[in-house]
């Protein structure tokens, strides 16, 4: 099971984090995130992409594999039964998503479409569970998305009041 998926940039300021297993308290977070980014950016790039050891607020037996791209480390912590070179892949995957969307993503990407990327991610992983490896069928789920999306915002109107579209939903004025 993913315990938690951090992406860092080069100065360990978390661009997107996700725990699939609650951390209670934003300073157990900060410190987790701390913890995870001091453990990735001290390897050189040669090593391999995993590390195996113990995250407190995670347990025993937590695998940390990443992947570093220019200024940004995508982490995804682990437990022992998930597959290291699964999650690698999954990471491609996850990254060659937001290139694709996002046409040579970078760390702006992440910080200005923050939803368009947490949308991406939950169409590959939810509840610290694999859905999806197809990058065809991840990218389809986006642009069904966006366009219904689009579709609803032709339909309300630039000129709708919220009066006027809650009277369209048979709310009322008292919802």
């Amino acid at each position: 099971m993913i315990k938690g998926i951090i992406i860092v940039n080069n100065s360990g300021k978390p661009r997107l984090v996700k725990f699939y297993q609650n951390v209670f308290g934003e300073d157990r977070q900060q410190s987790v995130i701390r913890r995870v980014f001091q453990q990735v950016s001290t390897r050189p790039d040669s090593f391999c992409n995993y590390l195996e050891g113990s995250v407190p607020e995670w347990g025993e037996n937590i695998k940390l594999i990443y992947r570093h791209y220019a200024t940004l480390y995508f982490v995804f912590a682990v437990d022992a039964q998930e597959s290291d070179l699964g999650i690698l892949d999954l990471i491609q995957v996850f990254v060659e998503a937001l290139d694709k969307r996002f046409e040579n993503v970078c760390e702006l990407d992440l910080i200005f479409h923050s939803d368009r990327v947490h949308y991406i991610l939950d169409e590959i992983v939810m509840g610290g569970m694999v859905l999806e490896t197809n990058i065809n069928a991840i990218l389809t789920a986006i642009s069904d998305q966006e366009r219904m999306h689009k579709d609803s915002m032709k339909k309300a109107g630039p000129s709708e009041s919220v009066d006027a579209i809650s009277t369209k939903l048979g709310a009322g004025r008292n919802w």
